[in-house]
């Protein structure tokens, strides 16, 4: 009886040939390396990974997950940060206001320093001439508009109930009346006896006097803008280059180019909007003192605010002076509401096209989206200085985005 060899079954050559056995087979290549079988050589490479339970040293949030502490350490602080950011914003939004106003108006009269420029005016010297004429017709026009507004809104409550007779023996509330039963009536002396309910002309009362206050802080921070603009538009050409030196080397040429079509075409968008208002307040001013219509210097001026708004200011400011037209009399109503029409078509065909040569067209759908969203955010200044924002904004899709995506292939 013969011993098993361990060379039953193999040739001679099988038999001389140690055998081998591979390091990774049969187990994870990532968590253990098997030792050598004796007289074998160690094949495993000296830098195969070992599993530890840790994460990658590259895959910084998931190494993060192990030392959940200092995750929602970092995490924590991030938040707090932003909220901090936040308050800091809210809390400097009125001077954030002030200084877009002051760079806005900067834009705004750089055109008229520039003309002066063009005649042999210096610099210095033009925002001197600009500044001293704004500041002649900003006092004319307070001047002769303040103490006129003060007479008619203490006529307007003085005449209160004169008005509201008045306004019953019209044919207006005559069809009212007719075409709505009784309600009309029972409104109309609801709203009287409120109004000359001495209690009520009280509350009245201390609504006029935060309106006071609130008017005295729009006036100071008017004079901050002031200020402000007047720095801006003098340091406004070294403000342009220091911006385009952000920008590569190779691209400040063409950064200065688009920085100066932008700020020319604000400029003349601000002084544009600005004029055809003074124009509106010009025309509603005197329909208002010829037809014999109620506070024609203090619908002047709502009209002046009102037509600042892009677009639909003056569609908005005609049928808010026509409503209030028709308490004089149906009459008088239509006659301004024809007139003022009339205007509107000759302002949109004609005065607008020539202001307005200069700045950038936008499409109608973007001009009520910003009108809408900033006048959202800002109010009256948002809304005004949103269609030049989104002018410069559609100007560097056309001029930088878009190239780009045409030149890839």
């Amino acid at each position: 009886m013969t011993d098993a060899s361990p060379t039953l079954g193999a040739t001679a050559a099988e038999a001389a040939e140690p055998l081998s056995v591979d390091a990774a087979a049969g187990t994870d290549s990532h968590t253990t390396t098997s030792a050598p079988v004796d007289g074998a050589v160690d094949t495993a490479p000296e830098d195969t990974p070992v599993f530890t339970g840790e994460a990658p040293a590259g895959k910084t949030f998931w190494a993060n997950l192990n030392s959940p502490f200092r995750l929602g350490l970092v995490l924590t602080l991030g938040a707090l940060a932003a909220v901090a950011l936040g308050l800091a914003f809210w809390n400097l939004s009125t001077i954030i206001i002030y200084v877009v106003f002051a760079l806005f108006a900067a834009l705004g009269l750089d055109p008229v320093v520039r003309w002066f420029g063009r005649h042999n005016v210096s610099r210095p010297w033009a925002i001197v001439i600009v500044y001293t004429a704004f500041a002649l017709v900003l006092a004319g026009i307070l001047l002769l508009v303040v103490p006129t507004l003060i007479k008619q809104i203490s006529a307007f409550f003085t005449d209160l109930p004169t008005t509201i007779a008045t306004f019953q023996k019209s044919d207006f509330y005559g069809w009212l009346s007719d075409t709505f039963g009784s309600q009309v009536g029972q409104i109309t002396d609801q709203v009287e006896k409120f109004l000359t309910n001495p209690a009520n002309i009280a509350a009245i009362g201390g609504g006029v006097v935060n309106f006071a206050v609130s008017v005295g802080t729009t006036i100071s921070g008017l004079i901050i803008v002031l200020v402000l603009s007047l720095y801006f538009l003098a340091g406004l050409p070294n403000m342009k280059v220091a911006f385009n030196r952000f920008a590569a080397a190779r691209n400040r040429k063409k950064a200065a180019a688009m920085t100066d079509q932008i700020t020319d075409s604000i400029g003349a968008y601000l002084m544009g909007m600005v004029v055809l208002a003074f124009c509106n307040s010009v025309v509603a001013f005197l329909l208002h003192l010829f037809l014999g219509l109620p506070f024609p210097a203090l619908m002047g001026v709502l009209a002046f605010l009102i037509t600042l708004i892009p677009l639909i200011g003056s569609v908005l400011y005609w049928l808010t002076a026509t409503t209030l037209a028709l308490f004089t009399g149906w009459v008088p109503a239509l006659i301004f509401a024809v007139i003022y029409l009339v205007y509107m078509q000759l302002e949109a065909y004609v005065l607008t096209p020539k202001v307005m040569n200069k700045a950038i067209s936008v499409p109608g759908a973007l001009v009520v989206i910003g009108a809408m969203v900033g006048g959202t955010l800002l109010g009256l200044l948002g809304a005004l200085v949103a269609i030049p924002v989104t002018a410069s904004i559609l100007l560097i899709i056309k001029q930088v985005f878009i190239p780009k995506q045409d030149a890839k292939i």
